[in-house]
């Protein structure tokens, strides 16, 4: 299994959370935007870290949620 990051834009308050703890997966602009994979363990972190729930971590291949 592949996993990926997806931002919720509309969920994102743009504290930057993420970019601070995975700069290679995660940009701020208006909202924080998804610009790379990485390892799990590490988009795991930013997704807990993010005060506004706006980080799930999905399957790429079959959408299946696995985190929150």
């Amino acid at each position: 299994m592949t996993y990926v990051p997806v931002i919720d834009a509309n969920a994102c308050s743009a504290h930057g959370d993420c970019e601070d703890i995975a700069p290679e997966i995660f940009r701020l602009d208006d909202v924080a935007v998804v610009v790379n994979d990485g390892p799990l363990e590490l988009m795991m972190a930013a997704a807990q870290a993010c005060p506004s729930a706006a980080i799930s971590i999905v399957d790429r291949d079959t959408g299946e949620q696995h985190y929150p």
